[in-house]
């Protein structure tokens, strides 16, 4: 038997890196899976992936930044699997900039995908969580969510922003026994992060280097934080809400 049988989960940002490494853990502990992305190609393999392993998943086209997408996304999972029961607000994206080198469209941007998609799709998802008598919901922040970051200064505020905002849902969702917690990972070998060192204009081994500079002498793979969310979602954290982990090889120690 699975951690999670009988439950579904969406999973934003769910075509690659942490995403498709939890969408594809929470497929083996017996979740339906719904893979919420913007890049469809990525989404669908995503999909074939999971079931082709003898899972349950579905890809839905999703811009975690518009409102209809987010609801549409969420009646997605209801219609296909029945129930919603899991949350997993993953999708992210980061300028590498200081005030100065960044534009009001990239802060923007970064704010609509970091932020104002958890206050979406959480907006959508939790009344079809209280349908099931409660379940769980998990933000990705940032070790830049709870101390600064040199030239990331968008990143940095939105991460801040999920760490409070999560605090806040627990506080509210705690009576609809809806559990609600953020994962702070570290530098983690993603697409994402390799492409800051492209922003940065720095060589990427060097970067990559740089970047397992901490306590563990190295970075995260993307399975090591997966495995912190199915911690959260699962019954073993039965009395945790409102918790902030750094799941980041000591980087915030």
């Amino acid at each position: 038997m699975g951690k999670l049988d009988n439950k579904c989960a969406i999973v934003t940002g769910g075509a690659s890196g942490i995403g498709l490494a939890t969408a594809q853990l929470l497929a083996e502990e017996g979740a339906a899976v719904v893979i919420a992305d913007i890049n469809a190609e990525q989404g669908k393999q995503a999909e074939q992936k999971i079931n082709a392993a003898g899972g349950r998943a579905v890809f839905v086209q999703c811009n975690v930044a518009l409102a209809a997408d987010c609801r549409r996304t969420v009646q997605n999972a209801v219609e296909k699997f029945g129930r919603l029961d899991i949350v997993f607000n993953n999708a992210g994206i980061i300028r590498r900039a200081d005030v100065i080198g960044t534009t009001e469209d990239e802060w923007d941007r970064v704010m609509d995908v970091n932020v104002k998609s958890i206050f979406l799709m959480s907006k959508y998802a939790v009344p079809e969580i209280v349908k099931q008598g409660g379940g769980s919901i998990v933000n990705t922040g940032s070790g830049w969510g709870v101390k600064g970051g040199r030239n990331a200064v968008s990143y940095c505020a939105s991460k801040g922003a999920v760490v409070n905002m999560t605090r806040a849902m627990a506080i509210d969702h705690g009576p609809q026994n809806i559990r609600v917690n953020c994962i702070c990972p570290g530098d983690t070998d993603t697409p994402m992060l390799r492409n800051e060192a492209k922003q940065l204009g720095r060589a990427e081994d060097k970067f990559m280097a740089e970047a397992a500079e901490r306590p563990l002498n190295r970075y995260a793979q993307p399975i090591e934080i997966a495995q912190s969310v199915l911690y959260l979602v699962s019954d073993a954290a039965s009395y945790v809400t409102g918790a902030v982990l750094a799941v980041d090889g000591g980087g915030t120690a």
